[in-house]
């Protein structure tokens, strides 16, 4: 069995309410075991026989479509590529992260391009340090996230993809609690 983190995007948004329980057994009827929530933000840990996390993607994707009648991008990790997540240190002044600071860790589908990598890198400003690595994308907020200069569509656009955002106080949280 491979264990994996379901990360997923918009699962509480536009008036819509998804309780913890309720999704853990939306993941239950697709067959995985070992569901558990962590935090009540849309991540979910589960055991599936199944190695390929794409394939698996599409069918938690299509499930909870069906299931909650809107779109919820899903991004799968396994234990150890949380674990590299949470180990690497792109900023090394954010590193603990300075108070009011914000360190998230975007998760992607895909590992950008070099092309796009400059295009996330355009949108760099002074209060928004950015960084790429693998699938993750590294964005230091030089106080609150919501006090980015950069709007989600603007990120989304240069990307070229969805991803979804998360703490990296959360990341390095998920790595200690199912290490690889």
């Amino acid at each position: 069995m491979q264990r994996y983190v379901a990360f997923m995007r918009a699962l509480n948004v536009g008036g819509h309410t998804v309780k913890m329980d309720h999704l853990r057994s939306l993941f239950e009827a697709l067959g995985f075991t070992g569901v558990e929530s962590f935090i009540a933000s849309g991540n979910i840990v589960f055991d599936s026989p199944s190695t390929d996390a794409a394939e698996l993607e599409e069918r938690i994707e299509r499930h909870l479509q069906q299931s909650l009648g809107y779109e919820v991008a899903t991004f799968l990790r396994t234990p150890a590529e949380v674990a590299a997540a949470a180990a690497h240190r792109p900023f090394a002044a954010a590193d603990p992260v300075p108070d009011g600071h914000t360190l998230s860790v975007v998760f992607l589908k895909t590992a950008p391009g070099a092309e796009v990598g400059e295009k996330v890198s355009a949108l760099a400003t002074e209060y928004d340090d950015l960084h790429i690595h693998g699938r993750e994308l590294y964005w230091w907020c030089h106080g609150r996230s919501s006090d980015t200069l950069i709007r989600p569509g603007k990120m989304d656009k240069a990307l070229g993809m969805p991803g979804t955002s998360r703490n990296v106080t959360t990341v390095r949280k998920l790595a200690a609690k199912y290490p690889a």
